[in-house]
């Protein structure tokens, strides 16, 4: 994991995470959309990830899914984790943000996102502790509290995953 600011802020913010919220393309996944001939779309996710989210929401903290598109495949993938926090087809992630803060009764420095690109922006900035990848968009980078050192759907939500319950083990 590599800190944009300072690590000891990080891991306190971590020590402090009750949800963590992901983007999808990009972040769960490598971010590339594959269509067949017959337009369906797929994508590949990484089962390092997986078991990472299955891991935190053992410990407690529940995850979420914020996306811009509508898929099949993440309603799948989010069914298949347990993951019940699910917004697809929203642009306005923010707006989301506020209304899961609302639902869940969680205050944005309790919350951990992870996004790559500029939608993503508002939310990176509202939460206690943001992350991104490598490959992000370079104003992304420039604001999140850590990049991975693994890409999207490449094994990076596990970063994040063992580094929160890390954080939280040795606090």
């Amino acid at each position: 994991m590599i800190f944009s600011n300072n690590e000891d802020q990080a891991i306190e913010s971590a020590s402090k995470i009750k949800l963590l919220l992901l983007d999808v393309d990009g972040i769960l996944t490598d971010g590339r959309l594959y269509f067949s001939n017959s337009g369906e779309e797929s994508k590949a996710f990484h089962s390092l990830d997986g078991h990472g989210i299955k891991m935190l929401m053992h410990a407690g903290i529940p995850v979420g899914i914020i996306t811009g598109r509508e898929s099949n495949i993440v309603s799948k993938r989010a069914a298949d984790l347990g993951i019940d926090i699910l917004y697809q087809g929203r642009e306005d992630k923010i707006d989301v943000l506020s209304e899961i803060i609302a639902n869940k009764g969680i205050a944005a420095d309790a919350i951990a996102y992870a996004g790559d690109d500029l939608p993503d922006l508002p939310v990176l900035q509202a939460v206690g502790l943001s992350f991104s990848v490598p490959g992000a968009h370079p104003d992304v980078k420039g604001v999140v509290n850590a990049i991975t050192t693994r890409a999207g759907g490449e094994g990076a939500v596990r970063e994040i995953t063992d580094f929160i319950l890390s954080s939280q083990a040795n606090n």
